[in-house]
């Protein structure tokens, strides 16, 4: 008994639909094998990379400070009263109660013992005990050679640690380290320091703002202001720290903001 035509034609039709529907299946599961490598990629791998340089680097920078320590030391270097240091003097505050408010001593507006740091070049250690956070400070803020290495990127143009101003930072919130991830949780009265070769600076958590445009340049000026959200920052001269990174988390639509005020300065 012969088969109908139509019967046959009908079961290549299956078959047809069958190896495509297959091949899809094949293509969709191939596809979400590569987009959850690409998450791992960027959500762990970047993150353990980063940090481990960043560690590196923190390290490098330690062993290089004290070394100069030592030659300096080797040479008759050390024996001088102690009262006054690179980058600051004995002129400022003791405790957070004044930051802001004193005169920079004379040391602080004269010629610097600490180079001009190179662009990309690290050369200070942020540390943030409430965040358990230690990350190199870098000149500049390129993504490539600053804050995809996990590092924390000053702005150019603003301040240096402890100078009159705004010292004005940038990190990544998410991914390549991410050393600013949590830096919402910080509070006034917190303690972020900043390490050089010649001396450790602490300054003090003020204010925060949640939320501002990513355009809004007036939160890293002389005298940090928003230029967007009216009352927030300051009207007078200071010493400010600033820490900016993209809010909400997993995008960059938006930038948080911590600012500080100096309230310590010791020589190393």
């Amino acid at each position: 008994m012969r088969v109908p035509v139509v019967h046959q034609q009908a079961r290549r039709r299956r078959a047809r639909y069958a190896r495509l529907l297959w091949n899809g299946a094949e293509i969709l599961v191939t596809l979400g094998v590569v987009l959850m490598l690409l998450v791992v990629h960027q959500l762990w791998w970047t993150n353990r990379q980063a940090r481990e340089g960043a560690e590196r680097k923190a390290q490098a920078l330690e062993r290089e400070w004290a070394g100069e320590e030592e030659g300096s030391a080797s040479h008759g270097d050390g024996d001088g009263d102690g009262g006054s240091g690179a980058d600051g003097g004995s002129g400022g505050p003791r405790d957070g109660s004044g930051a802001g408010s004193w005169r920079a001593p004379d040391s602080a507006t004269s010629s610097s013992p600490n180079p001009r740091p190179r662009w990309t070049q690290a050369y200070a250690i942020l540390t943030i005990p409430r965040l358990d956070l230690r990350v190199p400070v870098a000149e500049g803020i390129s993504k490539g050679n600053v804050l995809n290495k996990g590092y924390v990127g000053h702005y150019p143009g603003t301040a240096q640690p402890g100078r009159a101003g705004n010292f004005a930072l940038a990190g990544h919130r998410n991914t390549h380290g991410e050393p600013f991830r949590y830096i919402n949780r910080l509070r006034r009265g917190d303690r972020i320091e900043v390490e050089t070769r010649t001396a450790v600076y602490t300054y003090v958590v003020d204010r925060t703002l949640a939320q501002t445009s990513a355009g809004d340049g007036g939160v890293i000026r002389e005298i940090p202001r928003s230029t967007v959200r009216a009352g927030y920052g300051y009207t007078d001269p200071g010493y400010y720290l600033t820490l900016t990174t993209c809010t909400p988390e997993y995008t960059s639509k938006y930038r948080l903001v911590v600012w500080g005020k100096l309230g310590s300065m010791r020589p190393r």
